[in-house]
């Protein structure tokens, strides 16, 4: 989780917003972006991919490496 953790911080960064300012366009609550970007491992997926979204991107299965396993 910590890469996607990373990306939507870097990316909301990049994008001038503030993490109020992202939750209200992406249409998720404050506390979901904060947990979020601090690397919570139990996250709903759907929310996640709905972050995700804002930049055009979704998670997606693939395949482990080996700081993973």
């Amino acid at each position: 989780m910590n890469t996607i953790s990373e990306f939507i911080k870097r990316e909301r960064k990049k994008a001038g917003l503030t993490q109020e300012e992202f939750a209200l366009r992406a249409g998720l609550g404050l506390r979901f972006v904060r947990e979020l970007e601090q690397g919570k491992e139990t996250v709903r997926m759907d929310k996640v991919n709905q972050a995700l979204r804002m930049f055009g991107m979704e998670a997606v299965p693939g395949p482990l490496t080996r700081g993973d396993l």
